[in-house]
């Protein structure tokens, strides 16, 4: 079913400009604003739940879209009601209403196998948090675990830097990060700190068991706490006079070298 919404001050509309806005409402609700056809596109069909399509959009666009998620309620709506809800400069004109994948602490940490888990201490930048999300897609984590000083990864910037690795890559918000390391090490899983001060070099460790990387904040890197609960406190070497590497670059390198190992193990 198709409507039509034409006025900027319509109820939906308000809504999804609070939901781009506001972390506390995204939490309330549940929801989030997806943009772009891209996105909206890969969103699996179990979290969508409403469609908003610019007017003037090419109509075999607007088919794909109705056809790829059909019996979804569909709202056209005009430019400026499309920039009134776009977090973009720039809008596709293509948005959706979009329920929020949950999983818990516990999911993550208890997989079977040889997980590759990501520990965030504070990472605050969007695009570096998307980026480490699109990353560990692709170099085969499963899991990240976040904690509460994170920036919210339903935040319209972390959400576009994604390439919607949010649907796939399980994530948990960790209210107590040093326990969840515990729990990982009596499973059996080696922690690794990636910290300035670390005295053994990244590629120098094997990853082909269960293992986790930790990945503090952008200025301020780990704390001493969380620092002090890993196995290994490694480091990635450097020349000329740079101090540090960008956090999402870091969660890269380290992400990448375990998947480098893995596959030549077979592993």
């Amino acid at each position: 079913m198709e409507t039509k919404i034409t006025s900027v001050r319509n109820e939906k509309v308000r809504f999804i400009s609070l939901l781009q806005q506001k972390a506390a409402e995204r939490k309330k609700s549940g929801l989030f604003a997806a943009e772009g056809l891209r996105f909206v596109m890969d969103t699996p069909t179990q979290f969508m739940q409403e469609l908003f399509i610019r007017e003037d959009l090419d109509l075999q666009i607007r088919s794909d879209l109705e056809n790829r998620f059909p019996g979804i309620p569909v709202s056209l709506v005009t430019s400026p009601v499309m920039e009134k809800m776009a977090d973009t400069r720039s809008p596709q004109g293509v948005m959706a209403l979009v329920k929020m994948p949950s999983y818990s602490a516990e999911e993550i940490i208890s997989g079977s196998g040889k997980p590759l888990i990501m520990i965030l201490e504070d990472i605050q930048d969007p695009g570096n948090l998307g980026t480490i999300f699109r990353t560990a897609e692709a170099a085969g984590v499963t899991g990240i675990l976040l904690s509460g000083g994170c920036v919210d990864v339903f935040n319209p910037k972390v959400i576009r830097s994604t390439m919607s690795a949010v649907f796939r890559m399980p994530f948990a918000l960790c209210s107590d990060l040093p326990e969840a390391v515990s729990k990982l090490k009596d499973k059996g899983i080696i922690v690794c700190a990636a910290w300035l001060r670390g005295s053994v070099p990244y590629d120098s460790l094997s990853y082909l068991s269960g293992t986790a990387f930790m990945i503090g904040n952008e200025a301020r890197g780990l704390t001493e706490e969380l620092a002090a609960s890993a196995d290994e406190k490694i480091r990635i070497p450097m020349e000329g006079e740079i101090e540090s590497l960008n956090a999402a670059i870091s969660a890269g390198i380290l992400m990448y070298e375990a998947y480098r190992q893995r596959r030549s193990a077979g592993v």
